[in-house]
């Protein structure tokens, strides 16, 4: 279910005015076990769960996981069982999170501009003697620094963001093809509010995908906003918003297992994409889009992020379960406050914290 959108650069800033910005629906994926049983003999069902189809309609239902291959197969089994109690750590994390997410890239922000201000004053006083005369010393290695920064800095400021997340995402990818190290991501790297660890695990889902075309998908249309939105919001609120839908939706997940009492793992990135792809729409109601193979057929942006979360939202309300729809809304939804609210009233409240961290620090040292 892709759809490939173009933005009439019309309407739009000068920023977004660029060639097609391709849109795919995004999808975090609920993990299927069964994938791993015939594909790497990770995981077999338990017999007890196929004995219990009689009371499926009375007791909540049951899936227990037993990854084979560990020495006495002693792994952790997941209950079906999801205690409405936990779900307060699981509220507490993400708001814990979401709040350090945002200092922490408010102390990057800081650093970067005092650490700009010290190289120009450096610079200015002649002070960089020492690093003069170690450059002599090692050419090779700065001609090396120097193809890496001229590669560095021919990238946009959506694409020097997008290469490190992309990056991360592709090594947990690759992690997911070594078959030792595949107990470890079930159990970090897919996020299920009846497992043991159910913190991290909320985090760290956001980098986990499993399938070749969940990443592609997933990285196609990150991409293809990351220009817009960091533009528009910078690199580091942009990080912040990123980082915060990403657990926000992972916790909008784990609500919508515990009422429904379905548990099971779910990953991927597209609950932190979609509070990216709500806040562009949000910000942009206006800008018309259009179906690259219908470009005779527009519509505008605040009517393809509703169409977007009806569909997720009929999809919670129906049970489907081919994506995580709750996840998708709950990032989604994040997105939008972030539009209408958070930038204007949220984030510029760091101004406070970041004189206390500028007291904290000191002055410079020359």
């Amino acid at each position: 279910m892709a759809l490939r959108l173009v933005l009439n650069c019309r309407e739009i800033p000068a920023f977004l005015r660029s060639t097609p910005v391709p849109v795919a629906f995004s999808s975090r994926h609920l993990l299927n076990p069964s994938q791993f049983a015939h594909r790497t003999s990770l995981l077999r069902y338990s017999r007890q769960a196929r004995n219990t189809r009689g009371a499926e309609s009375f007791a909540p239902k049951q899936t227990t996981i037993v990854p084979t291959g560990i020495p006495g197969g002693s792994a952790a089994l997941e209950s079906g069982y999801i205690d409405p109690s936990r779900l307060w750590r699981s509220f507490v994390f993400t708001v814990a999170f979401s709040a350090g997410s945002f200092v922490g890239v408010t102390i990057w922000e800081y650093e970067t501009v005092r650490s700009r201000a010290m190289e120009a004053l450096r610079a200015k006083l002649n002070l960089n003697w020492f690093r003069e005369r170690m450059k002599a010393n090692r050419r090779e290695m700065e001609q090396w620094r120097k193809d890496v920064n001229g590669w560095w800095d021919k990238l946009s400021p959506g694409e020097r963001i997008f290469a490190p997340i992309c990056a991360l995402n592709l090594v947990v990818f690759g992690m997911w093809r070594v078959p030792r190290l595949q107990p470890m991501m079930l159990r970090l790297f897919a996020s299920n509010p009846a497992a043991k660890a159910v913190c991290w695990p909320m985090f760290l889902s956001t980098f986990s995908h499993y399938s070749l075309f969940h990443i592609a998908a997933n990285m196609y249309v990150l991409h293809s906003f990351c220009h817009g939105a960091v533009a528009t919001l910078g690199r580091e609120q942009f990080l912040g918003l990123y980082l915060s839908a990403g657990v926000i939706a992972s916790f909008a997940s784990h609500v919508f297992k515990t009422v429904m009492r379905q548990p099971g793992l779910s990953l991927g990135a597209s609950g932190a994409i979609m509070g990216i792809l709500a806040y562009v729409c949000s910000q942009y109601p206006d800008t018309q889009l259009s179906i690259v193979f219908l470009p005779m057929f527009t519509f505008s942006a605040g009517a393809a992020i509703k169409v977007i979360m009806g569909i997720d939202l009929a999809g919670v309300l129906l049970g489907w379960k081919l994506f995580d729809h709750a996840a998708h809304l709950g990032g989604a939804l994040f997105g939008m406050f972030w539009a209408y609210y958070g930038s204007r009233n949220v984030w510029p409240l760091r101004e406070h914290f970041v004189g206390y961290w500028h007291e904290w620090r000191g002055p410079p040292r020359k």
